[in-house]
């Protein structure tokens, strides 16, 4: 009797204790996301106390792009390390970054230990959700990975509320230390929990060459738009070298990926038409998600005037929105065995949501919070439809995979969609600031039109300002809005298969036999 039952849990041991385990794992991964986002609502403050608005984007990007490069080689690492051993490198190696953040006297060294703490908060994600897998059935597993999503969706919202108020109330140097006790936690209890998981044993060619090639080509990429960003000439030799070694760079990824025996990136698996699609969208869903959560502060302090703590309340409605969001795309995919109609319901309304914040004033609290709700709700329903999708599109035996390339679209998306509208904005506000300052060019024009925005009064030339960022952050929303638009031409080509295990699929495959 019990061998029909081996194949749901193959690799779980019977002791060990799985509700400790998920535990661990989730505050493994909330720590992970929340410094996605986190230092979103005191940019300003850290970019005047540092003097370095020029390369603001970065202590955000910088992140983003390491955690994105490396999430793929710790899932395979702790293939053959074992997972608690990986896990508990990763855990320390972010908690000794955050020190070095939290001690950064100027803005280089605040993004090189932003670069070592995402190389150390890829490695929390990759490898909890690598985890769930082994200790979960696959019956259940749909289920904890519901709850995985919603810890990482949350945490990467409540960022910049959490932050907001630790700089309001201790300093921006605070959203760093905070992870100090945190990561002592999950380091325990991971411990603690992951000693009788067994090491698989399965071996690796783990592709080097191909998180190298990519790495390197996506940062050669995102300088360039960060110099485009910073007022630099397209035509400049050093611009020009960084987007040719950035794209050549990506062709050789392909290339690599395309004979690599155990590849970073599975690129077959992107020829499942679903399977490309609900990644594009995934992508394009976390390019905004991630994206608002910091341009939207940003906008709340410069035009509206708000504090870092005021600015960090206004964005709950959003936070709050997304969850509910993911919990009714979920219901709803359970009893519809349907996931289309929700996410061409989700793509379609986030772009008119984004237009609506562009025109909404950020001193108007309710109309935007209002509009922030329908945001979330619109990202919220995409969330779990796509997992969903490009699971029920492959075979069992390549679950994990696609369930792995659908995480990594997600990362990815973020660090594109911070690096290009934060430089996009920033070129904007270059723009706008020259017409309203007396100053010609440069970082000095961004500082005096900083501070002249965050004034607390009232005067000419504060008023002057912000209308000038005001008019910059309304074309970037628009900008992102035209973005997001993509989705719905690819979610409408999205042929739907009724999902198994659905009533509707029980009774498909009945009538089948």
């Amino acid at each position: 009797m019990s061998a029909p039952q081996a194949p749901s849990a193959p690799h779980s041991p019977p002791d060990v204790p799985v509700m400790q385990v998920i535990f661990g794992l989730m505050l493994a991964i909330m720590l992970g996301a929340l410094e996605q986002s986190i230092v979103a609502v005191v940019l300003p403050e850290i970019a005047l106390q540092l003097n370095g608005f020029e390369d603001m984007a970065w202590v955000i990007s910088a992140y983003l792009v390491a955690s994105t490069v490396v999430t793929p080689i710790y899932g395979k690492l702790s293939d053959v390390l074992g997972r608690r051993s990986v896990l508990t490198f990763s855990i320390v190696l972010f908690v000794l970054a955050s020190i070095a953040c939290a001690m950064a006297t100027t803005m280089p060294m605040l993004i090189v230990a932003r670069i070592l703490q995402g190389l150390g908060g890829g490695g929390l994600i990759s490898v909890s959700q690598a985890t769930i897998a082994d200790v979960v059935p696959l019956r259940e597993r749909g289920k904890y990975q519901g709850y995985v999503s919603g810890v990482w969706a949350v945490a990467s919202m409540a960022g910049p509320v959490i932050g907001g108020y630790l700089a309001h109330f201790l300093s921006w140097r605070w959203i760093f230390w905070i992870n100090i006790p945190l990561g002592l936690i999950a380091l325990i209890v991971v411990r603690r929990a992951l000693r009788h998981l067994p090491v698989s044993g399965r071996k690796h060619r783990i592709d080097y060459l191909g998180a190298l090639l990519f790495g390197g080509g996506l940062s050669g990429v995102l300088v360039f738009l960060t110099r485009m960003g910073q007022g630099h000439s397209p035509l400049e030799p050093q611009t020009i070298g960084l987007l040719a070694a950035g794209l050549i760079g990506l062709v050789l990824f392909i290339w690599q990926e395309r004979r690599a025996v155990d590849p970073v990136i599975p690129l077959k698996m992107l020829a499942v038409p679903t399977v490309a699609i609900c990644c594009l969208t995934l992508f394009l869903c976390f390019f905004q998600l991630i994206a608002m959560s910091v341009l939207l502060p940003l906008r709340f302090q410069v035009v509206g005037g708000a504090g870092a703590d005021t600015a960090a309340l206004r964005l709950v409605p959003l936070t709050l929105a997304i969850p509910f969001g993911a919990y009714a795309s979920g219901r709803l995919m359970s009893w519809s065995g349907r996931y289309k109609p929700l996410q061409l319901a989700g793509c379609l309304v986030a772009p008119i949501a984004i237009v609506g914040l562009a025109f909404v004033p950020p001193q108007a609290v309710v109309p935007a919070a209002l509009v922030m709700i329908v945001l979330g709700l619109s990202i919220g329903l995409q969330l779990p439809s796509g997992l969903v999708a490009t699971q029920n599109s492959v075979p069992p035996q390549q679950v994990g995979i696609a369930t792995a390339l659908t995480a990594f679209s997600r990362l990815l998306g973020g660090a594109v969609g911070v690096a290009v509208l934060t430089t996009v904005l920033i070129a904007l506000l270059r723009h706008s600031g020259m017409a309203v300052s007396d100053l010609h060019g440069g970082e000095d024009v961004l500082m005096s039109m900083f501070r002249r925005a965050m004034d607390a009064g009232d005067q000419g030339d504060a008023a002057a300002v912000r209308e000038a960022a005001e008019h910059a952050f309304r074309l970037l929303f628009l900008m992102s809005a035209g973005v997001s638009l993509i989705a719905p031409f690819f979610v409408m080509r999205l042929k739907e298969k009724t999902l198994r295990g659905s009533p509707a699929g029980a009774a498909a495959s009945a009538a089948a036999e």
